[in-house]
């Protein structure tokens, strides 16, 4: 049966196709967005637009009128900003979509964070229930855990919210912050990256796009109110993931080792530049310490519950390296 559903961060790397492909399936879908212009290759019979953001009540109440469903991607994913941006967008922002939804009558939500939120794995794959050990390596994961615990709130108020926490998304797709393993993969098969962090050894998951949007549906279709569900892939150390692209690509480059300390050093240089020059870096200590730990994830209760698969690492890498080659990217 057709429904009509709204859609923040619909203009995203993950937000777009989910856009798309819920329009395909004959859906009447009404995305926010920002301006016209950023929407431009959003273009579909069965999706339609409202102007505005995460604080403009009025489009946020106007776009959902007679909606079934809200999925909320929206998300400011930045390595850094000044001030209270994270705090702004990432929790006020989503308390702005619940409660138009609550307003408005939508049944369900479904609201998009982050495996960083569980954090790392100290002693073995984690998943939805693991307690987090280390603190937080960035204000994304600190806001977006934030969200969580007052999502639970509005749960317990009678609203029906899923949450979704993906881990390292790859695929298709604008080479952005949101999509910076396709980035790394097209710069490594054009023999431009050079080092590999740390030891070589840290373990991150991998996740093919295509697995993130059905596990979205998914948990909209299945997933229990107040419940989050790891949306993951393979687990990969970093020599394992430069060895897949490598077999994939046609040709292995030699990668040098990276230091912990010459990595902070680094990352402690870009922040003082930040914080100085307002200059976005490209990276900061706690992203680096982050990266250099091991983000093992076990994806057992969305598959178990809401019936999600998993695109091997292999087959998600040669799905990307086709589509680089193939669209000149």
């Amino acid at each position: 049966m057709s429904k009509r559903i709204f859609i923040t961060g619909s203009t995203g790397f993950i937000g777009r196709k989910l856009a798309m492909k819920l329009a395909d399936e004959g859906h009447e879908v009404v995305a926010l967005i920002r301006s016209k212009q950023k929407a431009a290759d959003l273009q579909h019979e069965r999706i339609s637009f409202v102007e505005g953001d995460l604080f403009a009540i009025e489009s946020l109440e106007n776009g959902m009128k007679d909606c079934q469903e809200v999925y909320h991607l929206a998300a400011f994913a930045s390595v850094w900003a000044k001030g209270d941006t994270f705090k702004t967008v990432n929790i006020d922002g989503t308390l702005n979509v619940l409660d138009a939804a609550k307003k408005q009558g939508v049944a369900k939500v479904v609201v998009t964070s982050t495996a960083g939120v569980i954090g790392p794995a100290i002693d073995g794959p984690v998943n939805e229930d693991t307690p987090r050990q280390v603190d937080f390596f960035t204000d994304y994961e600190s806001t977006k855990y934030e969200s969580e615990l007052l999502i639970k709130e509005y749960v317990s108020k009678g609203q029906h919210v899923v949450i979704v926490n993906p881990t390292r998304v790859y695929g298709p797709g604008p080479l952005n912050v949101s999509n910076s393993v396709t980035k790394l993969v097209k710069q490594y098969i054009e023999g431009k990256w050079k080092f590999i962090p740390g030891d070589g050894l840290s373990t991150g998951n991998y996740v093919y796009v295509d697995d993130v949007i059905n596990g979205h549906v998914l948990a909209m279709q299945n997933g229990r109110a107040g419940e989050r569900y790891l949306l993951g892939g393979d687990d990969a150390t970093y020599f394992e993931l430069f060895d897949t692209i490598a077999e994939i690509g046609g040709k292995k480059y030699k990668l040098y080792k990276m230091p912990l300390g010459v990595l902070l050093t680094f990352g402690r240089l870009q922040l003082f530049m930040a914080e100085r020059f307002g200059r976005q870096p490209m990276i900061t200590p706690g992203w680096v310490r982050k990266y250099l730990y091991k983000w093992s994830v076990s994806s057992a209760k969305a598959q178990n519950e809401l019936g999600y698969e998993v695109t091997s690492l292999k087959q998600g890498i040669q799905n990307t390296v086709d589509w680089l080659k193939e669209n000149n990217v």
